[in-house]
């Protein structure tokens, strides 16, 4: 109801054109780690159904592309996860802090897309100026298998990875969720995980991001900077230490 109550509320005010944040995850995620997903693909609903969070985008989505029209243009820019320095929230780096301070109990099987902030928000500028009314556009730098990915932060940081991997049966990991929940339950300190992520971690978040580069003229800089600059920041800032 937000989108619809903000959205009504800019046209009534003599508003053209609006940009909106939506999600990589109303359409990229996938159980196959070959299935790269674009602007054109359906949204799994069959996967999104039991993630609230990701079936409240694709709605609130929906709803604006509904305002499309003559008159009040909308336009829609999903970036993948965020990463970069800056995040004083911690709105999208706590695995990163998790893994930094060595509380990540193991690497799931899946993959992930990330992007820097800074590029994500050249994309919504872009998306603003170029975008094509009633499209959205997908923003993502770079798709990496989590072990790929925790790896890469461990040459960076000097902190080893997890040694333990999940195994990528999806079953197996709801399994291993729930025995996550249990263990939380007993434990006297917080595992970092919860079972939703644990199945979260399971899939495959990779997008095709041509359409932001081919119509908005949009250049994400090397990944590899991007997590050298979240590691460099979360440190200087103290939200880890700085030594591995």
């Amino acid at each position: 109801e937000g989108t619809k109550i903000t959205l009504d509320a800019c046209r009534a005010a003599g508003v053209k054109r609006a940009v909106i944040a939506s999600t990589s995850g109303v359409v990229a995620v996938s159980r196959d780690p070959d299935d790269i997903r674009d602007e054109t693909a359906e949204p799994p609903m069959d996967i999104i159904a039991g993630w609230p969070y990701y079936r409240s985008k694709l709605y609130a989505e929906r709803a604006a592309f509904d305002r499309n029209g003559p008159g009040f243009e909308v336009v829609a820019v999903n970036p993948s996860i965020l990463l970069g320095p800056g995040d004083v929230h911690g709105a999208s780096t706590g695995d990163v802090v998790s893994f930094l301070e060595r509380r990540l109990p193991f690497i799931p099987a899946g993959g992930l897309s990330f992007v820097d902030a800074r590029d994500a928000a050249q994309g919504m500028a872009l998306a603003m100026e170029k975008g094509r009314p009633g499209e959205r556009y997908l923003l993502g730098a770079a798709n990496m298998s989590l072990d790929v990915f925790f790896h890469r932060l461990s040459r960076i940081s000097g902190v080893p990875a997890p040694a333990l991997r999940l195994p990528r049966s999806i079953a197996l990991a709801k399994a291993g969720a729930h025995l996550i929940e249990r263990a939380r339950k007993r434990l006297p300190f917080d595992l970092p995980v919860d079972p939703v992520s644990a199945e979260m971690g399971q899939h495959f978040w990779y997008l095709d991001a041509t359409k932001a580069r081919r119509e908005l003229g949009w250049t994400p800089r090397d990944p590899l900077e991007t997590l050298a600059d979240t590691v460099a920041d979360l440190r200087a800032r103290g939200v880890v230490w700085p030594q591995p």
